[in-house]
């Protein structure tokens, strides 16, 4: 049967695949497809969320953007991620010592580790994997915590993650954010979500010191080019060395497919028409 996208009323994709498992959860209509092109294929609300075969794009240019620049993370703060591919890409730092992952559905866990196991690879395993089914929103606006590093793997503007958009969301997270702490999150396409994208980088611009871009294309994302905003406390990506963060990459010894420091420098480069629009 065909998966059909459903998350913009004018546009929409079909990829061809067995649907082997569908369920409402308390929160959101959950499905999981085999396909033949992207393997086992995770959908929220009729959008996509992830694939087997290109969901490393994704996860590595929500994570590394970050930990990468961070002088020494140590705690790590992630709002979503139910799937587990940026808890896998977070603990490939041994500098980390807690990555906690605030999920408001159980079932995105449960589902993904039984269907979708290649993306978390028993992250959610290590001893240094905190797991709390909550809402990410109130755990920011009432924990006492201190984070270095705060990820924001949130689905699209709509249903449950609606808030997880908002002035008051990204304020709670500056609040929680260490001395030199910085946050990233997925802030959509610049095409098909260009009013949204507009909207949540003026948000992070006021409220952040150090505000930017990474530009990335992820195939079975629907738009173009997929935007992740940093918004940074002290920390300003045009103080970054290319010859110092390619010697700090090495020493690092982390495997990638996508991601590496030419990748973090060029991600940040933007067209002319995103520059504009976000000026």
């Amino acid at each position: 049967m065909w998966a059909k996208e459903t998350l913009y009323p004018d546009w929409n994709q079909g990829i061809k695949g067995e649907l082997v498992y569908q369920k409402k959860t308390g929160f959101q209509d959950l499905r999981i497809y085999d396909t033949e092109r992207f393997g086992k294929m995770l959908m929220l609300d009729g959008a996509v969320q992830t694939t087997e075969k290109d969901e490393f794009i994704y996860h590595e240019m929500i994570t590394h953007p970050v930990l990468l620049l961070h002088p020494r993370p140590k705690k790590v703060l992630i709002i979503g991620g139910g799937d587990g591919g940026v808890l896998r890409e977070v603990l490939k730092y041994k500098s980390v010592e807690q990555a906690t992952m605030v999920e408001i559905d159980p079932d995105v866990i449960e589902l993904s580790r039984k269907y979708l196991p290649s993306i978390s690879k028993k992250a959610f395993n290590s001893k240094r994997a905190r797991i709390i089914i909550a809402d990410g929103a109130k755990f920011v606006k009432e924990t006492g915590e201190k984070f270095d590093i705060v990820i924001t793997d949130s689905p699209d503007p709509v249903g449950p993650a609606r808030i997880l958009f908002s002035r008051k969301f990204y304020r709670d997270i500056d609040c929680c954010l260490a001395e030199k702490g910085m946050m990233i999150a997925q802030t959509g396409s610049t095409f098909t979500q260009a009013k949204e994208l507009k909207a949540h980088w003026k948000l992070i611009n006021d409220i952040f010191a150090q505000a930017w871009l990474h530009c990335a294309a992820i195939p079975t994302y629907v738009g173009g080019f997929f935007t992740l905003t940093v918004g940074s406390k002290a920390i300003d990506l045009q103080d970054t060395d290319l010859p110092e963060l390619e010697k700090k990459w090495a020493s690092l010894g982390l495997k990638t497919n996508y991601f590496n420091p030419y990748i973090h420098i060029a991600s940040a480069l933007l067209p002319e028409y995103v520059r504009r629009l976000l000026e």
